[in-house]
């Protein structure tokens, strides 16, 4: 089979011929038909000190079922994360990380719909927006956030607005139903609001507390880092909370279980449309990644093996 991999920090990415793996007790041997690019994939093979395998969103057919494993069987059509090699033409899924791919839908649907939408909807969750309160989304044309605006508005947001780096991104973030969309360059964001979703931390955290309005949440669920100054909370009373995927997905997988019923509902409905802003071919990867690094996309990257 091919597998995409790199040697050392930076890259460059390479496809090399690699053994189909074997699944092992629990695990679900998937023939990928699409794998979703994030920017924590690509930031691994930019910062880290060691050369990872580049895992991920992976969404196929069973093709094999190690020991143990009694929810798929081959053939079945499934979604879910690998922390091994994803980038390839099979992975290897654990069996509780995996969920079915639902009628109506296709394995693209899949990658840019549930890993996405489920960070979305547990930062909304953690948030706790009132019905008629307002959400203001960061990073509101990436993979995350577009679903995010989305989801803002079906929870009964009273305005949602959508931060972004550019006028494309904007004409993209209000025909999602965003309100209004700011600049990250602009010395206000506006009218104060109840909630800010963070995706993207750093330097942009300051001006991301200051849209808050008094007694505001921020939810910061991005890998960028960053620091605020406790005096900036005090003053208006303002909440920063984390918010990890991960820990609900080993923590609490009935409430996984649930957001994602919720989401696959949610798409059938038409309610919530998952965007595409490319494909690319596994041989490809590295144009992908550069689309994530330039941040020009609107909605999720998509490698095709």
């Amino acid at each position: 089979m091919r597998r995409v991999r790199y040697e050392s920090t930076g890259g460059p990415l390479f496809v090399e011929e690699a053994p189909v793996p074997a699944p092992g007790p629990g695990e679900l041997l998937v023939r990928c038909a699409a794998v979703g690019v994030t920017l924590p994939v690509v930031r691994k093979v930019t910062e880290a000190a060691e050369p990872v395998a580049l895992g991920g969103e992976v969404a196929g057919e069973v093709v094999a079922a190690g020991a143990g494993v009694t929810r798929f069987r081959p053939g079945d059509r499934v979604t879910g994360l690998c922390f091994g090699h994803g980038y390839a033409d099979f992975a290897l899924l654990h069996e509780t990380m995996t969920s079915p791919i639902p009628d109506g839908a296709d394995a693209v649907d899949a990658v840019a719909l549930v890993r996405s939408g489920l960070v979305a909807y547990g930062a909304l969750e953690a948030a706790r927006p009132a019905p008629g309160e307002a959400v203001l989304v960061t990073a509101a044309a990436s993979g995350v956030g577009h679903l995010a605006v989305q989801l803002a508005r079906v929870r009964g947001a009273g305005r949602v607005v959508g931060a972004v780096s550019g006028p494309a991104k904007a004409d993209f973030v209000r025909s999602l139903g965003a309100d209004d969309c700011v600049r990250y360059t602009d010395g206000s964001w506006g009218d104060p609001v109840d909630c800010v979703l963070d995706a993207v931390g750093g330097d942009l955290l300051t001006p991301a507390l200051a849209a808050l309005a008094p007694h505001g949440r921020l939810v910061a669920y991005s890998s960028g880092g960053g620091t605020l100054q406790a005096y900036d909370l005090l003053v208006g009373a303002k909440s920063v909370i984390g918010f990890q995927l991960a820990l609900i997905a080993r923590g609490r997988p009935d409430l996984y279980e649930q957001w994602r019923q919720e989401l696959w509902r949610l798409f059938a409905e038409g309610v919530l449309k998952p965007a595409v802003h490319a494909e690319f071919a596994l041989e490809d990867a590295a144009k992908a990644h550069e689309v994530i690094e330039s941040r020009t996309n609107l909605g999720k990257v998509v490698l095709r093996p």
